[in-house]
């Protein structure tokens, strides 16, 4: 799937619902599926047929989905120049990398020259969206799993002469390690994130499975639209860096659960109405 940046509609929203539908279910459809098919598994999931087609728009335009006719069928099916994107969103959301306390940061160091102030903006918000913290005005910090990744946002802002990627063991901080990390990122906000998860979808581990497939769609779809963009503001902090009572692992292990239980007959429900004349 792909990731959600900060511009982009709030989870919930149709468009953000749609985005999340084509990232979980429309490749494993073959990566097409007709105009009718689509509107009422939206509608199920209750959004909208005016709603469903606004975002299938604003989709088209972003370079997510494009219309295709087969066999006289009204249709909307992948863009291929999204895949690179549904694929780097896929490891991030489903394969959520925590940082032991012994592994190596990664650290970006850049400096861009006035005339290109814009590019230093869109690298900001590119680490920023990636889950770096800000250690000082061009220097920022990671766990070292998304060392890739920082190459990558450097390498497609063209801005690798002004960029230095350094592969380091934990910073000797002048405190405890805990409280310059706290300092970096905003750990209350990304604890709020968590907990809010927890509570909304924690009942639904703990009561019985939903009632039949139908239901499996609809709340498989809304877990991962709240979750998604939870991986990109936290990047997988180790112990070391984080409160005691930190719930992100709790979050993580539900998510996990709440996969392994209701992902499976989701894409059942989902395969039986694109199938349906």
């Amino acid at each position: 799937m792909s990731r959600i940046v900060a511009l982009e509609p709030a989870p919930g929203s149709p468009t953000s619902l749609l985005r999340t539908f084509v990232g979980l279910h429309l490749r494993d459809l073959g990566g097409w599926i007709r105009v009718a098919g689509l509107l009422e598994l939206l509608a199920t999931a209750g959004v909208p047929t005016s709603s469903t087609r606004s975002a299938v728009s604003r989709l088209k335009d972003r370079g997510l989905l494009l219309s295709e006719k087969r066999d006289s069928l009204a249709g909307y099916r992948v863009d291929p120049a999204a895949a690179t994107d549904l694929e780097r969103g896929d490891r991030r959301i489903f394969s959520y990398r925590g940082q032991r306390d012994d592994e190596p940061w990664c650290l970006v160091s850049y400096s861009l020259p006035e005339v290109e102030r814009s590019k230093r903006v869109q690298l900001r918000r590119a680490l920023m969206g990636l889950g770096f913290g800000a250690v000082s005005d061009g220097l920022w910090i990671a766990p070292g799993h998304l060392r890739a990744e920082a190459e990558d946002a450097v390498d497609r802002l063209a801005a690798r002469e002004h960029a230095t990627i350094f592969i380091t063991q934990t910073p000797r901080t002048a405190g405890p390690f805990a409280r310059s990390a706290a300092a970096w990122w905003d750990l209350d906000r990304l604890a709020l994130r968590h907990t809010v998860f927890l509570d909304r979808y924690e009942h639904h581990a703990i009561e019985a499975s939903a009632s039949d497939d139908r239901e499996s769609f609809i709340l498989w779809l809304r877990c991962v639209d709240d979750w998604k963009t939870i991986p990109y503001v936290d990047p997988g902090l180790p112990a070391n860096a984080l409160p005691a009572d930190w719930p992100g692992m709790r979050s993580v292990d539900l998510f996990a659960e709440l996969r392994a239980r209701f992902s499976a007959p989701a894409h059942d429900y989902v395969a039986k109405v694109a199938a349906a004349d």
